[in-house]
């Protein structure tokens, strides 16, 4: 796709865009310390405040909700030494799912035991998690004393866990997920503090979720500091759970899994880049960093493709890409359009769990990844495409 100009300060690369979605952009793109355009993602699709899907530059001020609640949330991948031939020859691949499903806490509500918590390679992410808290000056425990038990858990939504195999037939496993409830629950604070901001210095808006903190104030420091922990903590947790994917399957292969290329990318974040001159915050909301040559992962629904990418650096995009197919469809309106018997048609040949608990999760609720692809073609190089073989997700 020709990249648009949608405003004076606004470029969108999305060729599937509703109006509603549009409007939203434009009036973030509007506001007065955006420097120098908002881009627009080829997955873009109405959020709370701020588009998901898109590229929000800021100068000396930061919007909270333009990062989102799960703060960090992303993806991690790792390429293995086995052929789908090879996993599937193995044995009955309900197993595995099952193993782990066992082994990674799934849903809203699941956490670790915390004897979990205890074991090393658990105790010592979470002891290097605390030290950055401290360093900090905050205790993640002010808002939930769970935290340490959420290290290691996926959630829910669109949120999985997935064995896939490449175009050559090479394995590779592939996780989404993010901050967990620790960071939802930092996220909302500063939403808030943001909010009651504008009002002491009354301050219109014309969203309140584009209620924004100004640069060099306590109440910005505070929010970048948790942020930038929440963030952390996200990493960490992908690695953790990992970890136990990668013991999950090498069980089941009676092999160790050899680690040949491993990716750990966020899509929620915000960090300070340099671009046009001037040293700006940019706020990625389900986006990924897209520098010339950094690898990247940009997954599709539960039922179709994901992809292994490289970035081209675009300038006009903000050294950016999509993070992922988009919705089409809300939750709510998924559920009342398609069935079971259409999700089990979409998942033909993919080991999952057979549940309406996943309808809203049906591949036709999204966009079609194919088309977004193309139309991210100038902000990244695919390098491999990645096919289902299993899937995991929590309720």
């Amino acid at each position: 796709m020709t990249v648009q100009r949608l405003g004076e300060k606004i470029f969108n690369w999305a060729s599937i865009l509703e109006e509603k979605t549009r409007d939203q952009a434009v009036r973030a793109s509007q506001m007065p310390f955006i420097f120098p355009h908002l881009a627009l993602m080829p997955d873009a699709h109405l959020g709370k405040g701020a588009t998901v899907g898109s590229v929000i530059p800021t100068d000396r001020a930061i919007i909270p909700a333009a990062v989102g609640v799960d703060i960090g949330c992303g993806m991690i991948a790792v390429r293995t030494q086995w052929t789908e031939e090879q996993i599937r020859a193995q044995g009955d691949l309900s197993v595995l799912r099952v193993a782990i499903e066992r082994e990674i806490p799934l849903s809203a509500g699941g956490y670790n035991t915390d004897q979990r918590v205890l074991e090393p390679v658990v105790a010592q992410r979470v002891d290097e998690l605390a030290a950055k808290a401290d360093k900090v000056g905050f205790d993640p425990a002010s808002y939930t004393g769970k935290w340490k038990r959420q290290l290691g858990s996926l959630g829910s939504g669109n949120h999985f866990i997935e064995v896939t195999a490449d175009e050559t037939g090479t394995v590779w496993l592939f996780l989404h997920s993010g901050s967990r409830g620790v960071g939802n629950l930092i996220a909302q604070r500063h939403i808030k503090v943001a909010r009651a901001q504008m009002e002491k210095w009354h301050i219109n808006l014309p969203d309140l979720d584009l209620a924004y903190l100004v640069q060099d104030t306590d109440e910005f420091w505070a929010y970048i500091n948790q942020m930038r922990w929440a963030q952390d903590f996200a990493l960490a947790n992908r690695e953790e759970m990992m970890h136990r994917l990668m013991l999950c399957v090498a069980d089941f292969m009676d092999e160790p899994v050899q680690d040949l290329e491993l990716i750990n990318c966020h899509h929620n974040f915000t960090q300070q880049e340099n671009h046009y001159g001037k040293n700006l915050w940019i706020s990625r909301k389900g986006a990924i960093q897209a520098d010339e040559g950094r690898p990247g992962l940009i997954p599709g629904s539960m039922g179709t493709a994901s992809y292994v990418v490289t970035g081209k650096g675009n300038k006009l995009s903000l050294n950016s890409s999509p993070h992922g197919a988009g919705r089409n469809f809300s939750r709510t309106a998924a559920r009342k359009k398609f069935s079971i018997d259409d999700l089990r048609v979409a998942m033909k040949g993919i080991e999952y769990r057979d549940t309406d608990a996943f309808i809203d999760e049906i591949p036709a609720a999204y966009k079609d990844i194919d088309q977004v692809m193309a139309d991210a073609a100038d902000l990244v190089e695919v390098q491999h495409t990645l096919h289902q073989i299993l899937n995991v997700k929590g309720d």
